[in-house]
């Protein structure tokens, strides 16, 4: 309040002029925030009840489509009997039944004579993989042996034995 009544006296204009200024733009704000506050309200509730109409006419659109497609289906299924579908099914499990059985016969191998012992199929695959073997053997060049003798290694001695050791320890431990 100082400060007001030191501009009053700069502006020379009296302190309570001033103060009724101010109070009635005070008045004039309240009274602006409270209408700016319905307002803000009553756009509220015009959106909310846009969205309700929308909302509506939403459902009103599908109830009418599932309407639609009731009768749609009452008009396919009018010309469908269930005992003619199910006849139509069994004819079509049977027809699948005698082509599986002409396919079988088909494909079974008729015995013209034709039939071979496995033992001795198996003798003669062996036979002719020794053969391949064999050949294969033929071409092999090895190495030639060393003519001085390897030195001695102690040490893999002692080595084979602690390998030896831990093997007996990982198989107790196993079993």
């Amino acid at each position: 309040m100082v400060t007001a009544a030191k501009a009053a006296l700069k502006l020379d204009i009296p302190y309570q002029a001033l103060l009724i200024a101010a109070l009635q733009a005070l008045k004039r704000k309240k009274r602006y925030e409270k209408q700016l506050s319905q307002i803000d309200g009553t756009l509220s509730t015009i959106e909310f009840q846009r969205e309700a109409l929308e909302n509506s006419h939403t459902n009103t659109e599908v109830l009418k489509n599932m309407g639609y497609a009731a009768q749609a289906m009452k008009k396919v299924h009018e010309n469908m009997d269930l005992n003619k579908i199910d006849d139509l099914m069994q004819d079509i499990t049977e027809q699948q039944d005698v082509a599986q059985e002409i396919s079988g016969a088909i494909s079974n191998r008729a015995a013209f004579g034709d039939e071979f012992d496995e033992d001795e199929l198996m003798a003669e695959l062996e036979e002719l993989e020794q053969e391949e073997l064999n050949k294969g053997m033929r071409d092999v060049r090895l190495p030639s042996v060393p003519s001085t003798s390897l030195p001695s290694r102690p040490a893999s001695t002692r080595k084979r034995a602690e390998d030896e050791d831990e093997m007996k320890k990982l198989a107790a431990w196993a079993s």
